[in-house]
């Protein structure tokens, strides 16, 4: 069932006391018309039954609270593998969503969905930060570890991050997305420093795999939107899942999206196959015995992570780069998500390092 505004899945807020009385959780609040609950600080919400079991009722409740750490962090990215060097500005933990291959389920050990209130400190962390930072180019997104716009009907947020950003001129902002809560960006002056970008995937995946989230018409219509509204797009094939009738699905999921949205609109694709932690398994296997995603033949990645066998990933990211490039505009960058120079050399003809590195090749599409 798609949701389209996951949101509508929440039942019920708790307030971390020091921040009850701040505008923006009134804000929100207000918006919401959900029953409130304040708690002292540092207490967190009592959800019955313990984890990861409880989470089906846990993302039914938004917990308002502090962001005691910092807001701005490198994507937590590894060594071994090609990383387009993502920043990662951090506005809550866990989703109203609920995909089966949700990396979040093995990575929280609470059920709850948090949502960081003391935005005036997250702006204030950003201004330092890049004031301060030698980068001549950044992109930035909310993304991680929650969906960038999933809480935007009560949250607000994404128009002070979009305002913030059109004001800046050595970083842009990229809201990734499952769901269609687009309202917000609206008659915004963001002078194309913000990218909306949705994930795909083929329709069977979308079905079975991605509960809550807006269906694939749903978000290619809201991309359409977006377009007109100025926005540049993004498209993310992540994780790209290996099932009966894969190459028709995406196939078909490719051919729906450049039927839909003006191929020059958008800034970049990126693909990424299947791979988790090994305890992801475990608890997504118990959580969904519907799902067979997890029982292919997996082998351990240089980075811990289980990942298909590298044949089968050059097989799948060949067929679907080869669809895609059917369409394709010139100025779209196609990248892989966190793989080899191996894998890219066989599949794209090229590394990264001969086109002057990722990040590189990212930030032109901006230019």
């Amino acid at each position: 069932m798609s949701y389209g505004d996951p949101s509508r899945y929440l039942e019920k807020i708790y307030v971390e006391e020091d921040c009850y009385n701040l505008p923006y959780t009134k804000e929100i609040i207000a918006r919401s018309g959900l029953p409130v609950t304040v708690l002292p600080n540092r207490q967190e919400p009592d959800i019955c039954g313990n984890y990861p079991d409880n989470l089906p009722q846990g993302k039914q409740n938004l917990f308002l609270c502090r962001n005691r750490g910092k807001f701005f962090k490198p994507c937590p990215a590894t060594k071994e593998y090609r990383c387009c060097d993502y920043q990662v500005l951090n506005i809550g933990m866990n989703c109203p969503m609920d995909c089966v291959y949700c990396i979040l389920q093995s990575y929280l050990n609470n059920p709850w969905i948090s949502y960081f209130v003391n935005i005036d400190d997250l702006f204030k962390e950003l201004d330092e930060t890049l004031l301060s930072n030698q980068h001549p180019f950044q992109r930035i997104g909310t993304g991680e570890f929650t969906d960038s716009m999933a809480l935007d009907r009560l949250t607000g947020l994404s128009k002070h991050l979009v305002e913030y950003f059109s004001k800046k001129d050595n970083c842009i902002l990229e809201l990734k997305t499952k769901s269609v809560i687009i309202q917000n960006l609206e008659s915004l002056e963001h002078n194309g420093r913000t990218v909306v970008s949705w994930s795909l995937n083929s329709p069977p995946i979308m079905a079975r795999e991605e509960i809550r989230a807006a269906s694939l018409q749903e978000r290619l219509e809201a991309a359409v939107q977006c377009s007109f509204w100025g926005y540049k797009l993004g498209f993310h094939f992540d994780p790209i899942v290996y099932h009966d009738g894969w190459q028709e699905g995406y196939r078909e999921t490719i051919r729906n999206l450049f039927q839909a949205v003006d191929k020059d609109s958008i800034a970049w694709i990126s693909m990424g196959a299947l791979r988790y932690i090994p305890t992801l398994k475990t608890i997504a296997t118990r959580r969904f015995p519907h799902s067979s995603i997890f029982y292919e033949e997996f082998i351990d990645g240089l980075d811990g992570k289980l990942r298909y066998f590298r044949s089968l990933r050059v097989e799948m990211y060949t067929f679907i780069a080869t669809e895609i490039l059917k369409y394709i505009g010139p100025k779209t960058c196609l990248y892989f998500c966190m793989e080899s120079d191996e894998v890219w050399k066989e599949v794209m003809g090229f590394t990264p390092e001969e086109k002057g590195g990722l990040p590189a090749m990212l930030d032109k599409t901006m230019c």
